[in-house]
């Protein structure tokens, strides 16, 4: 049976040191660029909320972090697709190896993006 977690706290400390800080930074990121969302555990991983819906989600795995989902549409003239696509594992994933340095400045840009799309009336999670 897979572990339940009640508090992103208890989410990240489940994981290796080396791969906790890599959470806790992706952590801050969505949260600075996302700050009126609120932070849960949903579908057994990290989640941010807006309005009450699902803004974005992020997940530890073995070998890489996860960011789910990434923006439908890209309104910087392809800028984010062409930056997200070494690491674009779906339509909707982005995987970020945790042998890597993780690229923060990415993932807020990616969490702007679906912020956008929300206002917008899209990334109807």
């Amino acid at each position: 049976m897979a572990q339940r977690y009640d508090t992103v706290d208890e989410y990240v400390a489940s994981f290796p040191v080396e791969v906790q800080v890599k959470l806790q930074a992706m952590r801050a990121t969505v949260r600075a660029a996302a700050p009126a969302a609120v932070e849960l555990i949903s579908y057994g991983m990290p989640t941010y909320k807006l309005d009450g819906r699902a803004l974005v989600h992020f997940a530890g795995w073995t070998s890489y972090l996860s960011l789910y989902p990434t923006p439908a549409e890209d309104d910087t003239d392809g800028a984010l697709e062409r930056e997200l696509r070494p690491y674009r594992a779906t339509r909707a994933t982005a995987r970020f190896p945790l042998d890597r340095e993780l690229p923060l400045p990415l993932v807020a840009r990616i969490v702007e993006a679906l912020l956008r799309q929300r206002e917008d009336g899209l990334g109807a999670l």
